[in-house]
């Protein structure tokens, strides 16, 4: 049986962690699970194979939490019980309801699961006796005071108290199942790096670039300076106490790698365990990882996608192999992956969980998160920060407010990331010098914000330019936007949108890459690029002009720093034109944002954005957003009987509502793909194969890929994972294509 490992130093959090451990497994005493475990070589799925009754084995050890330790302590006792009944009775099934938990142990499901406690107990008597009893130590009520912000009253606090030990004792039960079904993978887990070789590599790689910046005679060009001072900024802090840092830097100031310099060097400063760097989309995870790979190696990071999971009814030992812990020295994954999982009900989401504590956790791009799951992830945060060792950075080129919000309407209140108002700590000294000294563009504004322009008048103005950029809010104004300049200016433009794969947009990316260098390198021929959004974080591109439909002032900053990236043209010497175009109503985020920046320019038009601009907007565009829309609070609020509603919040909290899409393998030409597919389809696959398909995926709405598959142009190999057989619906320019109706408005955004 698994001894799970303390989530925290706290003498309470070790006390339940140990009982957990200790009586997870107490149901399979039984003889009738002893004669399952016989017939079966995957034991860790409940509900699968033999009867369910026989099977069943995690009702035994809550139920015997909650009579033993009520029988010891009281009503003290009995919460304490239902703490350990959370953690024992999900460790298969993922964290429930209270209402539910209720229901299974002494409810419409109670005499199964007195029947199963019964002989569970009367098995181990004879056995091991010394397991049933409550250590002599044990104190129930200064225990559950032992929960980390629990005195405190802080919200989340009891809720994540729980989290942290349910994913410490479902990480040990899987850790030890592998290690006796798969040794060689066990021990696989083993042999990173120290933290401080991540340190030094890195620095090494740096000075490396520096060296030949300063030999290619740029090393006094303004932007090669000011990423030198933020890098000399982020080593210098990196010595600050654990805590909330801010590092606001404008786009293309080098974020990407100062950050993990302030990360490893802070993280090795106080002996932490990891650094985890959290990015809004999967295509800027692969491209960040892919960089980093060429430092540490390919072998020295985790890259944790969410399109690798399926749902818990589908789950079966081969998909759990898509499934990360974290325990690595450096992480790079999701912000749906690291939020989610803070929320999270599921064995497989949750695991990863207690290896928070003790991390640096880079925010990149933190202005991403959606505005409505504000005040409830900034609580989970603040509670990784204060109690559990983490200390986090909110990187980003516009920064979003982290303090308190007080408002006129109470329910507008927000609490922020550090206590009482308290700012984060700043990495850069000097902000507004930075900003001042980075200022690579002039940004030129319609005159009036009314009448939106029609495709063929921002076409006719695109394709005037040789070379080009336009970014746009909606794949239909791309589609169309690509169409017409192509007609206009005779050359074929590069499309992007997340219709395309990930391996796809990366091909493309590449071809542009290739092309700008040309261009710089002489050659006339036009290079225009129509995209998405999905450009604009973390895409590496230097064009002298960009066009950007208008947006949240966030969006355009970014989109600004698609030009003159590297400051060739000089200060302000590129352009970045802004055009509005309109928006669907069902876009409510894309229009508030877009209202928000009209409202906070008013009748100005600056040619050069600062912070003062972005903390209005966020003020403002925050303001249009309940922090708590879904009632993640309220469905977590601490009680003394642990009334939580864990299932319930978890399906609340959703970053991208993800209900009714299918994870869709795509017929882009590549060798790796059509190897990973065979693979796929024996129905066997290893973890490389799920890994390897992630770049050939794109989200498609189940009906959809449903409906194909009845026609046969779908198959699905694996339950969860489709693939698409008929190449006709996969356009080799715009992607993935819809039968009736290609392009529909609530499939708009990337």
């Amino acid at each position: 049986m698994a001894r799970s490992t303390a989530a925290g130093a706290e003498p309470g959090v070790a006390a339940w962690a140990h009982l957990a451990g200790l009586w997870h497994d107490l149901g399979k005493f039984r003889p009738g699970f002893q004669k399952y475990v016989r017939q079966e070589d995957d034991a860790h799925i409940e509900g699968k194979g033999v009867a369910q009754k026989e099977k069943s084995h995690s009702a035994a050890g809550a139920l015997h939490a909650l009579k033993s330790l009520t029988e010891g302590f009281g009503k003290d006792g009995e919460r304490a019980g239902w703490l350990l009944a959370h953690l024992i009775a999900a460790h298969h099934a993922g964290l429930y309801d209270k209402t539910d938990l209720d229901a299974r142990l002494r409810g419409s499901d109670g005499a199964d699961s007195e029947r199963e406690w019964r002989e569970a107990v009367q098995a181990c008597a004879r056995l091991h006796p010394d397991m049933l009893a409550l250590p002599g130590t044990l104190d129930a009520r200064s225990a559950l005071l032992g929960l980390p912000g629990l005195v405190e009253r802080e919200e989340l606090a009891q809720a994540l108290g729980v989290r942290m030990l349910f994913s410490a004792l479902v990480d040990a039960d899987f850790l030890d199942t592998e290690r006796y079904l798969n040794p060689g993978k066990a021990q696989a887990r083993t042999g990173f790096p120290p933290l401080c070789e991540y340190r030094d590599r890195l620095d090494r790689h740096l000075d490396a670039l520096a060296a030949a910046v300063q030999a290619a005679g740029r090393a006094d060009d303004s932007v090669m300076r000011a990423r030198s001072r933020v890098l000399a900024d982020c080593r210098t802090a990196a010595t600050g106490p654990p805590g909330v840092y801010s590092l606001q830097v404008p786009t293309g100031g080098g974020k990407t790698f100062a950050s993990l310099a302030f990360a490893l060097a802070h993280a090795v400063a106080h002996e932490l365990d990891r650094v985890i760097v959290a990015i809004p989309y999967t295509s800027i995870v692969e491209q960040t990882a892919d960089q980093y790979a060429q430092v540490f190696g390919a072998d020295a990071l985790v890259e944790h996608h969410s399109q690798v999971e399926v749902s818990a009814d589908q789950e079966t030992r081969h998909t759990r192999l898509a499934c990360e812990n974290w325990d690595a020295p450096l992480i790079v994954t999701t912000n749906v992956q690291l939020f989610e999982s803070l929320f999270a009900a599921r064995t497989s989401r949750c695991r990863k969980l207690h290896n928070l504590r003790r991390s640096v956790i880079i925010l990149d791009e933190a202005q991403t998160l959606p505005p409505e799951f504000r005040q409830p992830t900034f609580d989970a945060l603040r509670l990784l920060v204060r109690h559990y060792g983490a200390t986090l950075v909110s990187c980003t080129a516009t920064q979003p407010v982290l303090t308190d919000i007080r408002r006129f309407d109470p329910r507008q209140n927000v609490r922020g990331l550090t206590r009482d108002g308290e700012r984060p700590r700043d990495i850069v000294a000097d902000a507004e010098a930075l900003y001042a000294a980075l200022e690579r563009v002039r940004l030129e504004w319609p005159a009036s914000f009314g009448e939106p322009v029609e495709i063929p008048e921002i076409a006719e103005r695109i394709a005037a330019k040789p070379c080009v950029l336009a970014i746009v809010n909606t794949r239909k104004d791309a589609a169309e936007l690509c169409a017409a300049v192509d007609a206009v200016g005779g050359e074929r433009c590069i499309y992007l949108s997340a219709a395309m794969c990930g391996q796809h947009r990366a091909d493309c990316i590449a071809r542009i890459r290739i092309a700008l260098e040309a261009r710089r390198n002489g050659d006339p021929s036009p290079l225009r690029v129509i995209s998405t959004q999905l450009v604009e974080a973390g895409v590496d591109l230097d064009f002298p002009v960009v066009f950007r439909a208008l947006a949240g002032l966030d969006s355009i900053a970014q989109a600004a720093g698609r030009c003159n990236r590297e400051g060739r043209l000089g200060p302000r010497g590129g352009r970045v034109v802004m055009f509005r175009r309109p928006l669907p109503r069902l876009l409510d985020a894309l229009v508030k944002a877009e209202q928000a920046t009209i409202s906070v320019l008013g009748n100005s038009r600056p040619e050069a954005l600062g912070p003062e601009h972005f903390t209005r907007y966020f003020e403002r565009w925050y303001g249009d957003f309940e922090p708590d829309r879904h009632g993640i609070n309220t469905l977590l609020r601490a009680s003394p009987e642990f009334a939580l509603s864990f299932r319930s919040a978890a399906d609340a909290f959703r970053l991208i509502p993800d209900q009714g899409l299918a994870t869709l393998v795509v017929p882009h030409p590549a060798e790796l793909r059509e190897q990973a597919l065979n693979a796929l389809r024996s129905g066997h696959p290893d973890r490389w194969v799920l890994r390897a398909l992630q770049r050939f995926v794109v989200q498609a709405r189940e009906r959809d890929v449903r409906r194909w598959q009845s026609l046969g142009d779908v198959s699905e190999p694996l339950p969860g994972w489709f693939v698409l057989e008929n190449a006709l619906r996969y356009d080799s320019r715009l992607g993935l294509l819809r039968e009736d109706a290609p392009l529909a408005p609530d499939e708009l955004v990337f």
